[in-house]
C-alpha cells in the first residue's frame, strides 16, 4: 500500500458538498512518498479541506475511484472492506439483531456464530480499516500545525478555518480509536508525532487508551463549531460530547481488569453531564421516526441527527455502507421498488430475539418487520426466509420518491442521534449517576415512546426505572429504538449479556444458542499484524 497523494480520485468520493482532490493514504510503518508534493496541497486551503472531506469520506467509501477498482487498502476487496459495512457488520451479526445469509463467504459463518479466529477476514477488514483512517488523520494533523501552516505561508484568517479542521480530525481519529478500544482493546498506537516508517507502532493498552481518547476530545472540543452550526456531515461540539458520553457510559467494560467484565469504575455522572449539553444545544426528535432512515434524512431528520455517514447515489458509489445495508436486506417476497433499488441480495434478516421486544399489544411504529413468507424460527442461517426481513433503511424519501440511483442509495446512516443521548441519560439515572433526576428521565424516556405509539399509552413512571427492572427495560428500549444503527455489540457486553446467560439463535454455533467465553468480547488482533509488530501481544482467550 502507497503512501500517496492521488491526482485521480473520481467524483464518487464528494461528500459534505465538498469536491475531492486526494487520498491520503498513510501507513504506519511504511516511508511516505507523495505526488504531488504535500507542500502543493497545504499550501492551498481550498485543497487543505478537501482533504478533509477525504477523512470523512473514509467512512463511507473504500476506494479512489468508486464503486471498485482502485481500493484504499490492497489485496482486499473494495466494498466488503467499508468502514461502515464492517462496522455494522461486528456491531450486529454478532448479536441478537441480524444475521446474514452468505454462509458460503468466508467469515460470514463465524460472525453468525461468534466462532472467528484471529485469521477471520471480517475482523481484520475492521482492524485494517480503523487504523488506516487514523494513519490518514495524523498526516492531515501532522501537516496542519501551527508551524507548518507559518511555513505554507497561511494566512491568518485561513489558519483560523484550518484550526477547526484540525480539530475535526483529531476527532476522527478519537472516534476511530474509540472503535478500536471498544472492539479490540489492546492495540497498536500511533499519532502525529510518531515517526513513520523507522519504527514499529507500541502497544497501548486499553485503560491508558481510554484516558487518550478522552483526552483527545476535551483538548479539542472547544475548537469544533458549535453544536447545529457545522455543516451537517461534519463534527461539532455535540459530537464529541456524544463520543465523550459514550466513552464514560462503557467505563466499567473498558476499564475492567477482565475480559468482558464490568467492574471498572463507574462513570455515569459524566455521561448525565454530557448527555446533557448535547441535549440543552437545541436538538429535537424527528416528528416520524421512519424518516430518520429515508433519503431526505439530511433535511427532514436533521434535528435530530447529531452526526450522520453521508451518501449521495450519484457521487459516492460503494458496494460497502449503505449499499450494503439496504440491498443485503431485501429478499424473498419483498418488492424492491418499495425500498426504491434495482434487486435484493438476500442476506440480512433479525432474530426473533428483536422481534419479541415488540410487544404484539402496542402498535409500536418503530416495529418495522417483513413476515409475509418468511418464519419467525431460524433453523438455516443461509436461509433468507429464515428470520423477519427488516424495512427500516431505504433508499426512499419520506415523500416515497425513490433515490437517485437504484443500485447507490442517497441515504445518510445516523451514527449519532438524540434518541440515544436520551436513552444514554436514562441509563446514568438508573445506574445512579449524579446530576440527573429520574424525573427528567422518564420524560425522555416518554418522549421516545409517544412518538413510538403516536399517544401516550406506552408511557412510564418513575417506578420503573428502578433496579434491575429499569435496568432490563432500558436494554430493551434501545433494542426498540436502535436497532441494525451499530449498539447492540456494545450494549449488550455492557449490560452483561453478550457472552453468557442470555442467548440467541447460533449463538456459540447452536441453533439455539448457548453461552460463549467472555474473552468474545474483544476480537482477536489480526495474525497479519501480531506477525509484522512484535510489540502486540494477542487478547486472551485466542
Amino acid at each position: 500500500m502507497k503512501n500517496k497523494f492521488s491526482r485521480s480520485v473520481a467524483l464518487a468520493l464528494v461528500v459534505l458538498g465538498l469536491a475531492p482532490f486526494s487520498s491520503c493514504i498513510n501507513e504506519l510503518n511504511q516511508e511516505p512518498s507523495y505526488e504531488p508534493t504535500v507542500e502543493s496541497v497545504y499550501r492551498d486551503p481550498a485543497r487543505v479541506k478537501e482533504v478533509l472531506a477525504r477523512l470523512y469520506a473514509t467512512m463511507a467509501v473504500s476506494g479512489q475511484q468508486g464503486p471498485a477498482g482502485q481500493p484504499d487498502i490492497a489485496g482486499i476487496d473494495e466494498g466488503f472492506s467499508n468502514y461502515l459495512r464492517q462496522y455494522w457488520m461486528a456491531q450486529e451479526l454478532t448479536t441478537d439483531e441480524a444475521i446474514l445469509a452468505w454462509e458460503s463467504d468466508g467469515g460470514v459463518p463465524e460472525y453468525n456464530r461468534l466462532t472467528w479466529s484471529p485469521s477471520h477476514p471480517f475482523v481484520r477488514a475492521m482492524y485494517d480499516r480503523i487504523f488506516y483512517q487514523i494513519s490518514l488523520c495524523n498526516e492531515f494533523i501532522r501537516q496542519t500545525s501551527d508551524a507548518k501552516l507559518n511555513d505554507y505561508g497561511i494566512s491568518a484568517a485561513e489558519q483560523t478555518n484550518i484550526r477547526q479542521y484540525r480539530a475535526e480530525a483529531r476527532f476522527l481519529r478519537a472516534m476511530s480509536y474509540y472503535h478500536a478500544l471498544d472492539m479490540f482493546g489492546n492495540v497498536p498506537f500511533a499519532d502525529e508525532t510518531s515517526t513513520v516508517g523507522t519504527e514499529k507502532p507500541r502497544r497501548i493498552e486499553r485503560p491508558e487508551l481510554f484516558a487518550y481518547v478522552e483526552s483527545e476530545l476535551k483538548a479539542t472540543v472547544d475548537d469544533l463549531a458549535p453544536a447545529r452550526t457545522n455543516e451537517f456531515g461534519r463534527a461539532d461540539q455535540a459530537a464529541a460530547w456524544m463520543v465523550l458520553a459514550k466513552l464514560y457510559q462503557n467505563a466499567p467494560v473498558y476499564l475492567s481488569t477482565t475480559p468482558g467484565g464490568t467492574t471498572g469504575t463507574d462513570r455515569s455522572a459524566e455521561v448525565i453531564t454530557y448527555t446533557k449539553k448535547i441535549i440543552d444545544s437545541g436538538y429535537q426528535l424527528t416528528g416520524t421516526y421512519a424518516d430518520l432512515f429515508r433519503t431526505d434524512n439530511s433535511s427532514v431528520a436533521r434535528s435530530e441527527i447529531i452526526l450522520p455517514v453521508r451518501f449521495d447515489g450519484v457521487r459516492t458509489k460503494t458496494y460497502g455502507g449503505m449499499t450494503f445495508i439496504i440491498h443485503a436486506s431485501v429478499g424473498g417476497k419483498m418488492s424492491v421498488d418499495d425500498f426504491g433499488i434495482d434487486n435484493g441480495w438476500g442476506g440480512t434478516r433479525t432474530k426473533k430475539n428483536l422481534v419479541n421486544l415488540f410487544p404484539e399489544s402496542q402498535a409500536d411504529k418503530r416495529a418495522m418487520f417483513f413476515s409475509d413468507g418468511q418464519s419467525l424460527e431460524i433453523t438455516k442461517p443461509a436461509t433468507f426466509t429464515d428470520g423477519y426481513g427488516v424495512t427500516k433503511f431505504k433508499n426512499v424519501s419520506s415523500k416515497g420518491v425513490a433515490g437517485n440511483d437504484k443500485v447507490f442509495p442517497d441515504t445518510d446512516f445516523p451514527l449519532f442521534r438524540l434518541a440515544d443521548a436520551y436513552l444514554m441519560y436514562v441509563e446514568a439515572v438508573v445506574r445512579g449517576g449524579a446530576g440527573g433526576t429520574t424525573a427528567q428521565a422518564v420524560t425522555y424516556l416518554n418522549a421516545l415512546r409517544q412518538r413510538a405509539y403516536g399517544n401516550a399509552s406506552g408511557n412510564i413512571t418513575a417506578a420503573d426505572l428502578t433496579g434491575q427492572k429499569g435496568l432490563d427495560l432500558v436494554l430493551n428500549e434501545r433494542g426498540r429504538e436502535l436497532y441494525w444503527e451499530g449498539h447492540r455489540r456494545t450494549d449488550l457486553i455492557r449490560f452483561g449479556k453478550y457472552a453468557r446467560g442470555y442467548n440467541w439463535p447460533f449463538k456459540g454455533g447452536v441453533q439455539a444458542g448457548t453461552d460463549v467465553e467472555l474473552t468474545r468480547t474483544l476480537f482477536p488482533l489480526p495474525t497479519s499484524d501480531l506477525t509484522a509488530n512484535p510489540n502486540l501481544k494477542q487478547n486472551p482467550g485466542y
